[in-house]
């Protein structure tokens, strides 16, 4: 294809971008409760009694939760439509949300917690299956990119609200934003939000389309595992970045926390350019290629911060932050893409899986290396994670999605 026959197709229908407006909203609506538990963590631990464990349990409960139903809610798309998985996903978070108001026991706030990251787990799926459907190849790295802010939007207004209420007004309030914002997304999907068209079948060959793409080619296995790769760099940033800055550094904790959420700004917004350079490209798999590279190289400069001038360092963490990010968007777009239109849903919540499952070992792994070999050495051994993952990436696209 030439770069004027792309030009050519950029033409996307309003009713496209309607529908990814409310995936995106409902997305962040299902991030707000799973980050709220987080920023629940110093008030339960000062004010409640709680031990970091115990607290931290209970701020990993729906991020558990997401990982058991992530492939089976996925499933549910494929067969049923993306309309009503979303908003029965949310209608049931909106629950289990309430379930955690009423509540003073610790155990069953917990479960709440559990069984709403199980339902919230709905829009991840399915969100991703509405931008497919609804935007053409040549538009989808960019819908793509501005579909994957919704969950640093989400953990925004969690960070932004949830301490303040819950110091305020407690506990149960501060849970109630959860009620609120995913009851009211659960009517606006359920009312407004409508399923892409399904692609014509074609009466006269196999439908390619049905085919298990796990069996026919390696081509999905490979994104998944290089995601997985890329997750150690992307999460040992945002897990051990601003106690970097501040214990390495010598940053105060208010600035350090600054540049902290300056950096995901600027990463949520590079998830979209990166995107657009995929449209422009005509592929996926080349840029995720860079992407690793560049994410490698990123975590070599990290190792070497330490010995820079001041300020240097704060430039390369904001640089290593928006390049460690960069290939979320590529890799669910090259996923759904490959899936093809029966298998995109269980495709996504593979992808998504995998990728919690590697962000979950980030903590303890990475943890273990900074306080065995210090900051350097981990920030240099985490660069192998990204470098593993180059060959891995495929040569050549794979799309069945049209």
């Amino acid at each position: 294809m030439t770069q004027a026959s792309r030009l050519e197709k950029t033409a996307v229908s309003p009713k496209a971008w309607t529908m990814l407006g409310i995936g995106v909203a409902a997305q962040a609506a299902g991030t707000v409760f799973v980050s709220t538990p987080a920023f629940l963590i110093p008030l339960l631990h000062s004010e409640h009694g709680l031990s970091l464990t115990q607290a931290g349990t209970l701020a990993a409960a729906p991020t558990f939760g997401m990982v058991l139903t992530l492939v089976a809610w996925g499933a549910m798309a494929d067969r049923f439509g993306e309309k009503w998985v979303i908003s029965i996903g949310l209608a049931l978070t909106a629950i289990a949300a309430l379930a955690a108001t009423t509540t003073d026991n610790y155990a069953l706030l917990g479960i709440a917690f559990l069984l709403g990251g199980m339902a919230a787990a709905s829009t991840n799926a399915a969100s991703g299956r509405v931008v497919v459907g609804w935007f053409p190849k040549d538009r989808r790295g960019l819908a793509m990119g501005i579909r994957q802010m919704s969950q640093p939007l989400g953990v925004t207004i969690a960070s932004l609200t949830i301490p303040t209420l819950a110091a305020n007004v407690g506990i149960g309030s501060a849970v109630g934003l959860s009620v609120a914002l995913n009851g009211v997304l659960a009517l606006i999907c359920a009312v407004a939000l409508v399923n892409p068209p399904r692609p014509a079948a074609r009466p006269t060959d196999i439908p390619v389309e049905t085919i298990n793409p796990y069996r026919s080619n390696w081509f999905l296995w490979r994104i998944h595992v290089v995601s997985a790769l890329l997750v150690f760099p992307q999460f040992t940033l945002s897990t051990f970045g601003l106690v970097w800055l501040i214990s390495e550094q010598g940053w105060d904790a208010a600035p350090a926390g600054l540049l902290i959420g300056i950096s995901q700004f600027v990463g949520a917004l590079g998830r979209i350019v990166v995107g657009i350079w995929s449209d422009r490209a005509g592929s996926r798999v080349g840029p995720l290629r860079l992407v690793a590279v560049s994410a490698s190289a990123v975590m070599l400069a990290m190792a070497a911060a330490g010995a820079a001038p001041w300020g240097v360092p704060a430039l390369i963490l904001l640089l290593a932050t928006t390049v460690s990010v960069a290939d979320n968007g590529l890799a669910f777009t090259s996923v759904a893409e490959a899936a093809g239109p029966k298998w995109q849903g269980k495709a996504l919540g593979a992808q998504n899986t995998g990728q919690f499952i590697a962000a979950s070992a980030v903590g303890p792994v990475v943890g273990a290396l900074i306080g065995a070999v210090g900051y350097p050495l981990a920030f240099a051994i985490v660069a192998a994670f990204p470098a593993a993952a180059i060959p891995l990436v495929p040569r050549r696209d794979r799309d069945i999605s049209v």
